[in-house]
């Protein structure tokens, strides 16, 4: 168990700096290169590897999603969370052969908690960062972001497991 908390820890350290990190700039070529929304100084809470669309994430919390984290009050997720899915297409690292790395940027999406204001989608809006601006999906979007989030219902529609403490 020990193991699996520390290879965690360590990509999400990998991911978060690749994120926001001082050598992204100089490692990353600027096509490569993300416009950071106001998430760039969040934590990471979790990460995940989406072998269906070849992407590495780090999930980042805001203050809200990082107590409700910490303290395992997360079923249901606080109103005021807000995650931002920070994704790279997956590629091999040069140097290391048998590690996934983050490559090309994919794109920052965003799920926010607030229980009335999105009540037809369990609680939960959903959107992505333009640059440095978020934009929430239009209705026909967010139901089918809603619509693969119901397979986790009984985890407040959150595919994330948190891996602070």
């Amino acid at each position: 168990m020990k193991y699996t908390k520390i290879v965690s820890w360590l990509f999400a350290s990998a991911l978060t700096m690749a994120a926001t990190g001082p050598h992204a700039e100089t490692s990353a070529e600027k096509s490569d290169k993300p416009v950071h929304g106001e998430y760039k100084d969040w934590l990471t809470i979790s990460v995940s590897h989406r072998l269906d669309k070849k992407l590495v994430r780090t999930i980042l919390g805001n203050e809200v999603a990082i107590k409700a984290a910490r303290s395992g009050k997360t079923a249901p997720w606080p109103d005021g969370t807000i995650f931002a899915k920070v994704g790279w297409k997956e590629k091999t690292h040069p140097n290391w052969p048998q590690a996934v790395v983050p490559g090309e940027f994919a794109g920052a999406e965003a799920m926010i908690k607030d229980s009335k204001k999105f009540a037809e989608t369990g609680g939960w809006g959903f959107g992505h960062w333009e640059g440095d601006k978020l934009v929430m999906n239009d209705k026909e979007k967010s139901a089918t972001c809603f619509a693969c989030h119901t397979a986790v219902k009984d985890a407040d529609y959150v595919f994330t497991v948190p891996a602070l403490q």
